[in-house]
């Protein structure tokens, strides 16, 4: 039997493992199961947590940390990077990457005080400030993994634009404070953004308002009972009037205006940003099209697979760009949840679970390591088996 070239390009797993970890853990559990495969590890991030960090360490870049207004209003760790090498610009562009997970991403919101009412992006307008102060004249801002649903109002805020209530105040923080919005005042903001070219790399399938908006969709995932949600929604839709009146900008349902908690839609209407969907930005950067000119087989991953990964997941991703060249796909998850089966229909052969007995969330997260690993030999030693039943049969 031929050696089997096998590439491995997994998003992640949310609060457990980086995309590098991820890779590393299934290419252990193929090497127990195939010794002498050829393991091409090709770890992927979407602009999630994680983007900065790659995206400085293709271009030989340097990474810069300093300390933010975190979502629920403490100082946290966090970091942006200024690019090294970036053949996508001329030689007078000095380009930073920026995620919005590393100032106002889930995993810095504490368990006990998930109120995506409250929750601020106002982090994510420090970033871009300390990154102006860097001299960066092009901005890459990655949109994921997000902790609030404020409409990216608190990152405004942070550069000098007034959102005020009726009486001239500035409104509270978060998505309760969209509630109270009267009037929007830009004549405050960083006159720098003027001469700053922002690109944002987000799911352009994800709106702002209405029954498929953020706060519908992705509001249970931060914390939101029912009740939250319809506060959350009408928060927005007020933000949405006022960025229409104010500024001419339709946002409600445009696409990518609710990616993050509705961020998108803020960073372009308030901050002058161009949305892209985030593969045509991640992939100038980390191009997996050549390796897969060079493999048997692909192996992706996520924490969890169910019908929204069509939309713009990782897997999904990597499964359409593999069928291009007839590969087979196997993806590997934490779970495999409500209507996953369409996934079949978007290039993935064959889905595995990694959860092998029954456990709580908590030691999911602790031995992620190992159980991805462990399902990865599980993989391998199915393909294994079927080479040599090929073998046989011919």
């Amino acid at each position: 039997m031929s050696t089997l070239r096998v590439l491995i390009a997994p998003s992640g797993f949310k609060e457990s493992l980086s995309a590098e970890e991820a890779a590393a853990a299934i290419a252990e559990g193929v090497r127990r199961a195939a010794p002498d495969a050829e393991i091409t590890e090709a770890p992927l991030v979407d602009g999630g947590e994680g983007f900065s960090e790659a995206l400085v360490a293709v271009t030989k870049g340097e990474l810069k940390r300093l300390k933010v207004t975190g979502p629920v209003g403490d100082e946290v760790d966090s970091h942006f990077g200024m690019l090294g090498r970036d053949d996508n610009q001329d030689g007078d562009t000095q380009t930073a990457v920026l995620e919005m997970a590393a100032a106002a991403g889930l995993r810095l919101v504490p368990k006990d005080k998930r109120d995506p009412l409250q929750t601020t992006t106002r982090g994510v307008g420090e970033l871009i400030k300390a990154a102006l102060d860097a001299g960066a004249t092009k901005l890459l801002i990655g949109c994921g993994d997000s902790g609030t649903n404020d409409g990216g109002a608190g990152a405004a805020e942070a550069l000098g634009v007034k959102l005020l209530k009726a009486d001239g105040s500035p409104i509270e923080r978060g998505a309760a404070g969209l509630i109270e919005l009267d009037r929007i005042d830009l004549s405050g903001r960083d006159e720098r953004l003027n001469d700053t070219e922002i690109d944002v790399a987000l799911n352009i399938h994800n709106i702002l308002c209405g029954e498929q908006g953020v706060a519908r969709v992705f509001g249970p995932q931060k914390g939101a009972s029912p009740e939250t949600v319809e506060q959350m929604e009408q928060g927005l839709e007020r933000f949405a009037e006022i960025i229409k009146r104010d500024t001419d900008i339709y946002v409600r349902l445009m696409p990518g205006g609710g990616a993050s908690g509705g961020l998108g839609a803020g960073l372009h209407a308030l901050l002058g940003a161009r949305l892209h969907q985030r593969y045509d930005i991640v992939m100038k950067y980390l191009e997996i099209d050549e390796a897969l000119k060079n493999c048997d087989i692909v192996i992706t991953a996520e924490g969890g697979i169910d019908f929204q990964t069509p939309r713009g997941k990782i897997p999904a991703e990597v499964a359409k760009r593999a069928k291009q060249h007839g590969l087979p796909v196997f993806a590997l998850a934490g779970t495999i949840g409500k209507e996953a089966e369409v996934n079949y229909e978007h290039g993935i052969d064959a889905m595995f679970s990694m959860i092998s007995k029954p456990c709580t969330l908590e030691e999911a997260i602790e031995n992620a390591r190992e159980m991805l690993a462990s399902c990865a030999e599980n993989l391998m030693r199915v393909v294994v088996a079927s080479q040599k039943i090929g073998s046989s049969v011919h």
